[in-house]
């Protein structure tokens, strides 16, 4: 997610490497069972518990589902501009505890709640007054910002740990047999804790994975391999395509040496690829354009060849992205009416049972 390129780390008896893995996956697998937990059964937790239409529950797990997906974007920019993935992750675990605390408040006291439906046979309940809304929202909206910038935050950090690509596809193998893993666990295990026994055991449990998830972190902490914030992702790209424009009526140079490598770069024998070419001249050496030091004297002007083929390799995937786009939308809608059919179902079957007794 991240933009910032992963620092090796310096040897492998120092920070980075295969001693942060355990706390990395450990960490996954307790916030994946926490945040599993009250996620799988939002619906039902809304429709039983706060007695909401189950088109208005389907509508808000919509609205938290896509925050969900949606935060994680926010999270990279905020890692990569400004706090690091580190700062980012243990925020983002307090943040969700304070959520499923307030998730656990809200099933538990009273006041909090509305009252249980009236079994006299009209089935009347009552509908959440606007401060047990205000704190359900709350406690929604901090759950959600703190799985939204932990999800997938902790899986480019776990990649910065290693050089090694073969060692980065052998974590990613691991973290993602973990999370869904995890997953399977919280949407059975944790959910027949809420449905079975009750509301708050189940929210309980969240909320220990949550705070050992966040201790396990923290306790590696020392071995971590951690990268310094390198600016806003969305910089590098828009110097290039700006640079490219203004140098739009410079020729493009078959000769490397008129190519700009960074400050520390050294002339190489490649030069820039030749898809997309008209990009090339974001990095093409003009005058004025370099200071005797080395640096660049025009940031919006000249780039270096890494940038310029990082925006290419970023322009490529375009069309991955944007058909994983359009094939997310169909699954969302499916996802939308299965929630409102099941929220229906089991509103039938609620009312159903609190009948019976009555008919007896």
């Amino acid at each position: 997610m991240t933009s910032g390129e992963a620092t090796p780390p310096p040897t492998t008896g120092e920070r980075g490497g295969w001693n942060t893995f355990p706390f990395i996956i450990a960490t996954m697998a307790a916030l994946t069972l926490s945040a599993g937990g009250w996620m799988s059964n939002l619906i039902v937790l809304l429709v039983q518990e706060f007695h909401i239409k189950s088109i208005d529950a389907a509508q808000i797990t919509n609205v938290v589902y896509g925050c969900i997906f949606f935060f994680p974007v926010v999270g990279a920019i905020l890692a990569d501009s400004f706090l690091g993935c580190f700062s980012v992750i243990w925020i983002s675990s307090l943040i969700s505890l304070m959520g499923l605390i307030l998730l656990v408040l809200s099933v538990t006291v009273n006041g909090l709640k509305p009252a249980h439906c009236l079994n006299n046979g009209t089935n009347l309940c009552a509908t959440p007054s606007k401060i047990q809304y205000g704190v359900l929202y709350a406690a929604l909206a901090l759950a959600t910002i703190g799985v939204g910038g932990t999800r997938f935050t902790l899986s480019t950090m776990g990649a910065n740990q290693f050089a090694n690509p073969k060692h980065q596809a052998t974590y990613f193998n691991w973290y993602f047999i973990t999370m869904y893993v995890a997953s399977i666990i919280s949407s059975t295990g944790i959910v027949y804790v809420e449905d079975n026994v009750s509301w708050s055991w189940g929210f309980g449990i969240c909320i220990v994975t949550g705070l050992l998830g966040l201790v396990i972190f923290l306790a590696g902490s020392r071995y971590y391999c951690r990268d310094k914030p390198q600016g806003s992702p969305f910089t590098g790209p828009a110097r290039v395509v700006i640079a490219s424009f203004r140098k739009r009526n410079e020729g493009i140079s078959d000769h490397n040496a008129d190519y700009y490598y960074g400050v520390k770069g050294m002339v190489v024998a490649e030069l820039p690829t030749n898809s997309l070419r008209f990009l090339n001249r974001a990095a093409k050496i003009t005058e004025g354009d370099i200071l005797p030091n080395g640096s660049i004297a025009k940031p919006w002007k000249l780039c270096s060849v890494q940038q310029v083929e990082d925006l290419k390799s970023l322009i490529k995937i375009l069309p991955l992205w944007s058909s994983s786009i359009l094939l997310s939308t169909p699954i969302g809608i499916q996802g939308s009416l299965s929630e409102i059919f099941f929220a229906s179902d089991f509103l039938v079957f609620s009312k159903t049972m609190q009948i019976t007794p009555i008919l007896r």
